[in-house]
């Protein structure tokens, strides 16, 4: 035995040195694999270096057999300068304005000038200015000429606001015709007719309305903002609808439709 060549890396010394030991324990195992796991991990450093080393070469043949991408031809084009500017050269006259259908006399324009430079010209009389009008020059007129206005210079465009205003931000508030307030709080009280079931439960107190006076004065819209029940927001919508036109309300002198707010109070001891 000690004669005998020792070979530490053969499996039969883990034998020996386990003997009588608990083989169940990882280190047995690990050196039992230990030629295994050398071998398998020399392999796979080897072909990652191989493939490393090798790896600019792939490349270069792949980059070989891909198409290669086309390439602009960038082209320099010279222009031709333009022709010289004749300052010579008279421009165009302006087109002839179409004739008016009416007969034009010249009238002269008055132009303070010394005396020794006034020109005898004579205005139209009376007689012609009556068949015909005064122009810068004297052109025959055509009957069969059409009149055309000219549209307003720039972009304004008058557009017409149906958008309703607070009664307080508007210049003149609506009113009430043949007196204001006083007139209509008169109409109120006349005309407003007592629902018998509201004068049963002897209810008062007040009616908050709300509506809208239009262009024309017409009352629209018209809501119960607070009832009493019993009738009463219903019988206040049939008065306001009954109401004639009031006097709209005006903002930068055009008529507007004007929110407005009522409130008045039902009372059974004031009648």
């Amino acid at each position: 035995m000690l004669g005998s060549k020792l070979d530490l890396f053969k499996p039969q010394w883990l034998d020996v040195i386990f003997a009588g030991r608990n083989k169940a324990y990882g280190a047995y195992e690990l050196r039992k694999e230990n030629n295994n796991t050398t071998s398998r991990a020399v392999l796979i450093g080897g072909t990652l270096f191989i493939i490393l080393v090798s790896l600019p070469l792939i490349i270069k043949y792949i980059s070989g057999i891909l198409p290669e991408e086309k390439k602009f031809q960038e082209t320099e084009v010279v222009l031709a300068p333009p022709p010289p500017v004749d300052d010579k050269a008279t421009p165009p006259p302006p087109p002839e304005p179409p004739k008016p259908k009416v007969d034009q006399v010249k009238f002269p324009p008055p132009v303070v000038v010394p005396a020794e430079q006034v020109k005898d010209e004579e205005p139209p009389t009376v007689e012609e200015l009556k068949v015909a009008d005064p122009g810068q020059k004297t052109v025959e007129g055509d009957p069969n000429a059409e009149i055309k206005i000219d549209a307003p210079v720039g972009d304004a465009e008058v557009t017409e606001d149906n958008g309703i205003k607070d009664f307080a931000s508007v210049e003149v508030v609506p009113e009430f015709p043949g007196g204001g307030q006083a007139a209509f709080t008169k109409f109120l009280s006349k005309n407003y007719r007592y629902p018998a079931m509201a004068r049963e439960q002897g209810v008062s107190g007040r009616v908050i309305m709300s509506f809208v006076v239009e262009k024309d004065g017409s009352l629209t819209d018209i809501k119960v903002l607070r009832d009493l029940g019993f009738g009463t927001g219903e019988e206040a919508i049939r008065l306001l609808k009954s109401s004639p036109r009031w006097k709209p309300g005006i903002q930068n002198g055009r008529p507007v439709r004007v929110a407005y707010t009522l409130p008045f109070k039902l009372d059974l001891a004031a009648e």
